[in-house]
């Protein structure tokens, strides 16, 4: 054992709750409620449990970056995505750790930087436009449903290259089952048993039911003659080569269904929250339509990334520890999970003044910083979809505030709850259009 490691063996563990670990798992969906609570009582690194594992709060922008920047064979994310791995599979790039996740990301990257990034403008473009002209002046409706609709459809163009077709229907279909379920389901993963019986028997047979359309669609890519000319990831990927070896069906699955959810929810309620917010302030209303008239993609980015502050889709990310550290004086032994805090730092006034007012200048003023918005996570496992998100949302700003004038359902701010790992708008942020 050297110093460092007998130093570390003799500091104290976090404080936090003494509740039962069922209840603290059981209060999890709440989390937006419970963790700033939490950090108020017992500090910046607090003890916790969740669903029979020992974890750790972290709350400052200093904490983060320690395990941000660690060494990924030290933090693993992919064995802190473990709820996960029933569904987006064993191969999932979020589930992967260490050479095997290195291994991954670098296949993925490609897609989704540079080149291929720009060349996504057109097809997001014209999608949004569809979306946009198909709404009726006049009418309520719920902004957090066509924003996932929308969503969809771009990153199945994206991944497949077309969006038509009985299994491509089908599978959209399915997809927005999944993504859809509540907490419960997820949780009930975790305990076998469950799976035979009622909700959770029939989320099964669906996610057996994505595999079967996305199985077809595979074997049916292999086929085509013409696979190095497609610009689709899936024919992408068919098309790689590691060592002499391709992918097999099996990860080529686990990444089109972690494309397919991780790519397209996340940005949506980015999107429902931006325009609720939008529709309740006029004045801030008129300065995004202007910018969309403009076409100042700067400010409409601002707007977005503000929607992402204020409303964090994902409130704390994972990484389960291969060793003991230290973190704040404190010992967190091997085995436990950390948990890097997004949602608490962004409604910090110390990192982000008023924190509650929708300020889209935050993000040209230069007050917000990466170590204070962080709806991407950090380090090396930082999302690979964040330029993807970011140029997908401020498009579809531009084409919906060149067309209408935003008006909320009514005016009090709507609350946000748990769907699943992410947060959402409990009423669907429903809101009504007028034609400018």
């Amino acid at each position: 054992m050297t110093t460092t490691e007998a130093r570390i063996q003799h500091l104290p563990t976090p404080p936090g709750p003494k509740l039962p670990g069922a209840l603290q798992t059981f209060l999890f969906p709440y989390r937006h409620l419970v963790m700033p609570r939490l950090r108020k009582r017992y500090g910046d690194v607090v003890a916790i449990e969740l669903l029979g594992r020992p974890s750790v709060l972290l709350y400052t922008p200093e904490l983060n970056k320690i395990v941000f920047s660690g060494s990924p064979e030290v933090f693993h994310a992919g064995e802190g995505n473990r709820v996960l791995r029933q569904i987006m599979g064993k191969h999932s790039v979020l589930i992967l750790d260490e050479d095997e996740h290195r291994r991954m990301r670098k296949l993925l990257m490609p897609p989704f930087h540079g080149a291929a990034l720009r060349g996504y403008r057109e097809t997001m473009t014209e999608l949004a436009v569809a979306e946009a002209e198909s709404w009726r002046p006049g009418t309520v409706f719920s902004a957090h449903q066509r924003m996932n609709q929308l969503t969809l459809e771009i990153i199945l163009r994206v991944v497949f290259g077309v969006v038509e077709g009985p299994r491509l229907d089908d599978l959209r279909r399915s997809i927005t089952k999944l993504v859809t379920q509540p907490m419960p389901i997820y949780i009930g993963e975790f305990v076998p048993s469950l799976r035979k019986y009622g909700p959770w028997r029939r989320f099964r047979e669906l996610v057996h039911h994505v595999d079967d359309l996305l199985y077809a669609e595979i074997a049916e890519r292999r086929k085509v003659t013409d696979l190095d000319n497609r610009t689709d990831v899936l024919s992408q990927l068919l098309s790689v080569r590691i060592d002499g070896d391709e992918l097999s069906d099996a990860e080529l699955r686990d990444q089109m269904v972690t494309l397919l959810l991780a790519g397209h929810e996340t940005t949506a309620t980015a999107l429902a929250w931006a325009l609720h917010d939008l529709a309740r302030d006029p004045q801030l209303q008129n300065r995004a339509i202007q910018a969309a008239d403009e076409d100042d993609e700067k400010y409409l980015e601002a707007v977005l990334k503000e929607a992402m502050r204020l409303h964090p889709v994902i409130y704390n990310v994972a990484r389960t520890l291969t060793e003991d550290i230290e973190l704040n004086g404190y010992r967190i032994p091997k085995g436990h999970t950390v948990l890097p805090g997004i949602g608490v730092i962004h409604g910090d006034p110390a990192h982000h003044p008023d924190p509650q007012a929708f300020r889209p200048e935050r993000f040209l003023d230069g007050s917000a910083t990466p170590a204070t918005w962080l709806p991407f996570g950090g380090g090396v496992r930082r999302c690979l979809g964040a330029g993807f998100a970011q140029l997908e949302g401020t498009i579809i700003l531009k084409e919906i505030l060149s067309r209408y004038r935003l008006e909320p359902e009514r005016a009090a701010r709507e609350r946000t709850r748990a769907r699943h790992i992410t947060l959402t708008p409990a009423r669907g942020t429903r809101i009504r259009v007028h034609r400018r």
